[in-house]
């Protein structure tokens, strides 16, 4: 029988980089720190494992992209490496370009965030599109995804949380720039059960609160678990929830609110004056909230994971995108897919409650949740037989056949 290592980036900031050295408010200088700091520890790590194994020989070895570093020691260790890629195939081939095409041809560094100007390199985006990572090097920045890149395409192959039936032309094109094996085998979270990804502490009050709600009336709002915003933000959100006079069920992560450990910065009596039509927790199981048959929009940062999962149940949404791969990813679920809208205007109460109304109450959002739902269709088919499900056959045919 053979054994498949699997690393992950937390596992190896634990093993190399101290609390004072490894700050993730600047994610570039991060992941060039832990590529730089993990090199030695983690092959002393592989080698000894390699050595123990006798009657279960490692057949390879699994890292992030972003972990670049591991091609080098796998390379080392005569050990075949996969890449795995947990983002959306279309973002990582904008990232891929960053340092080579992209900032050749002036679109980096940005000049101008809010800018409508299409980038013809990567149809349908647009610059204000386009990923941008915080950073106070941006030497560093192209030296890092140049290195993803490179180190990709020296690997054996790419294993993607998508499929085909979302990404097809991204896949075309990443085929002909990483000529190695690639598979599909997306979207991860429908092999696990929801509650074996989550991190925090899930609130299960509110499937009691969207028992009471008509079917498809709930706007369901959360910006993940990174995603920061200041006291006016998160007022004008408040506000926009409550004025849509749409029941919305909403996630304020403790400590995402600038200055506020929790709900300090809600008007007096806002929770009461709702009169149950909202409810706010501070985490909650999202798979099963989004498959809930009361919920009928989801307001999201559109992470890749996130997004996956609202198509996944059919839940069209309203797309709040912050930073890295988010952008990208929202012109694909508005302009590509038409299965949400996009929020793109400053976070303002009046633009909310449109948005609101839109996606629950009128036929644009009737119009977005029969695509999402077809598209929902077409991922479920891919899992069950289809291409996802043949690309798993193929991944695990190609590991055993090392």
């Amino acid at each position: 029988m053979l054994q498949t290592t699997l690393i992950s980036i937390s596992t190896l900031s634990q093993m190399a980089c101290r609390k004072d050295e490894a700050s993730t408010s600047d994610y570039v200088a991060f992941m060039t720190l832990l590529n730089v700091k993990c090199v030695e520890p983690f092959q002393e790590c592989l080698a000894k494992l390699l050595s123990n194994v006798e009657e279960e020989p490692v057949a390879c070895l699994i890292t992030d992209a972003m972990l670049h570093f591991t091609q080098g020691v796998a390379d080392s260790l005569k050990l075949p490496r996969i890449v795995l890629r947990t983002s959306s195939i279309a973002s990582f081939l904008v990232f891929a370009a960053i340092p080579g095409l992209l900032r050749e041809r002036g679109y980096y560094p940005i000049q101008d965030l809010q800018s409508e100007a299409p980038v013809p390199e990567f149809p349908p985006l647009r610059v204000k599109d386009l990923p941008e990572t915080k950073t106070t090097d941006d030497e560093t920045r192209y030296q890092l995804l140049s290195r993803l890149a490179s180190q990709t395409k020296a690997s054996a192959g790419l294993i993607w949380n998508s499929c085909l039936e979302l990404e097809q032309d991204a896949i075309t094109a990443l085929q002909q720039e990483f000529r190695i094996p690639i598979f599909t085998i997306g979207p991860f979270h429908k092999y696990f059960p929801a509650y074996s990804s989550s991190l925090l502490s899930q609130d299960q009050s509110c499937i009691s609160w969207l028992d009471k709600q008509a079917p498809k009336s709930v706007i369901y709002v959360s910006f993940g678990s990174i995603v920061a915003i200041n006291e006016t933000e998160f007022l004008e959100i408040a506000w926009g929830l409550a004025n849509s006079g749409v029941p919305f069920l909403w996630v304020v992560r403790p400590g995402s609110v600038h200055g506020a450990e929790w709900l300090e910065a809600l008007p007096k009596g806002f929770l009461e004056m709702l009169d149950g039509r909202g409810h706010i927790v501070k985490w909650a199981p999202q798979q099963e909230l989004l498959a809930h048959p009361a919920t009928g929009g989801f307001w999201t940062h559109n992470g890749w994971n996130s997004t996956l999962e609202s198509i996944c149940e059919g839940v069209p949404m309203i797309c709040h995108p912050s930073f890295g791969d988010q952008p990208v990813i929202a012109r694909y679920v508005s302009y590509v897919w038409k299965v949400g809208l996009h929020l793109e205007k400053k976070v303002e109460r009046g633009e909310i409650e449109r948005a609101i109304k839109r996606l629950i109450l009128e036929a644009e959002g009737l119009e977005m949740r029969k695509r999402i739902m077809d598209l929902k269709e077409k991922v479920d088919l891919s899992l069950k037989g289809g291409s996802a499900y043949k690309s798993l056959e193929s991944v695990i045919g190609y590991i055993q056949s090392f």
